[in-house]
């Protein structure tokens, strides 16, 4: 989670700067920046899954030297899991309070003829991104772990399309 949080706050300061530097009116260049900064922080995301990876392969060496029995007591799968389970949690729960700091304005969705599914829709596609980031951390890692660049291509690819 820490993790993420890093590469959130790091894309956000670069679209902060970029949007500043650039002029509020001009609306294709801000819809472009958009664009650039949703890339830009997916793309940073999986940097910094790559380096937690680094860094848990360091700790489990550490754990293998530290072990009576040269294992280590956790798997690369199951940090992996935990992983993608702490990406996920914590994009899930950015959603989550973006939405209910929404649903605490003067002008609440829903309210005159807008959809009532609203907060459930948003509710189930942070519930679809957690999943997606965990199965993203499990198959980002496996194709670390057994040097299958085509995986970790696709983790990007797909994040890419769903943040699209």
């Amino acid at each position: 989670a820490f993790f993420w949080l890093v590469s959130l706050l790091l894309s956000s300061l670069i679209w902060f700067i970029a949007v500043k530097a650039s002029d509020p009116r001009d609306e294709p260049l801000q819809k472009g920046l958009l664009i650039f900064g949703v890339m830009f922080s997916v793309l940073l995301q999986e940097a910094f899954r790559f380096l937690y990876y680094k860094l848990l392969r360091k700790a489990i060496e550490g754990l293998v030297a530290l072990s009576e029995d040269g294992c280590s007591p956790i798997s690369i799968q199951q940090m992996a899991y935990v992983a993608g389970v702490g990406f996920g949690l914590m994009s899930g729960a950015f959603s989550m309070i973006n939405l209910l700091a929404d649903a605490l304005g003067p002008g609440t969705v829903g309210i005159h003829g807008d959809s009532q599914l609203y907060f459930l829709t948003s509710a189930f596609m942070t519930m679809v991104l957690i999943f997606l980031h965990t199965f993203w951390g499990i198959l980002f890692f496996h194709g670390c772990e057994h040097r299958r660049w085509w995986e970790i291509m696709a983790v990007v690819v797909m994040h890419l399309a769903v943040s699209g």
